[in-house]
């Protein structure tokens, strides 16, 4: 079960920040209950999720390919994907960003706020990470050779979610 009380925001005194955590929330909300919908009604909605979430990402990553001057560089891959909105809305610190690896932690998430708020809880909130994840997923099948990791996340009770990108070796 999450520790929900690990998932508060401490950065609060950007309106602009808030306006855009609302979004998130709101967004992450329908899918959230639109996913349970699923599942109460005995479809395969992990399935479902995953895969509509990962070609979501497939878009956003195209996306991003577009803007950067040499789709090998993980610095400049790192700072397109980690603009400074996102960096605020989720209270991310990259720990490390070279040419090689992109290590990121995520000290709040506002799609784990939408959830609880809805009275998602244990096994259901961690598969919803994962599956919402799948649009990180996704994002990096666009770049040969980068991989996504995913490690410990605030929806399975931890402080921090742990994201990674590294390069595919040779």
């Amino acid at each position: 079960m999450c520790i929900c009380h690990n998932n508060q925001p401490k950065n609060t005194d950007d309106p602009v920040t808030n306006k855009l955590r609302k979004a998130f929330t709101h967004r992450a909300l329908w899918m959230g209950l639109i996913l349970k919908e699923v599942k109460d009604r005995g479809m395969d909605w992990e399935e479902i999720g995953h895969a509509a979430i990962f070609k979501t990402g497939c878009m956003h990553g195209d996306g991003i390919k577009e803007v950067l001057a040499s789709v090998d560089s993980m610095v400049e891959f790192g700072k397109t994907f980690l603009n400074e909105d996102v960096i605020k809305i989720f209270e991310m610190d990259i720990k490390k960003l070279d040419e090689n690896e992109l290590t990121v932690e995520f000290g709040y998430c506002p799609l784990v706020t939408a959830w609880t708020q809805a009275g998602i809880e244990g096994e259901m909130l961690s598969k919803l990470c994962d599956i919402a994840m799948s649009g990180d997923r996704g994002i990096g099948s666009r770049f040969e050779n980068f991989e996504f990791h995913l490690g410990k996340t605030i929806a399975q009770g931890n402080k921090v979610c742990e994201v990674a990108f590294t390069r595919k070796k040779a």
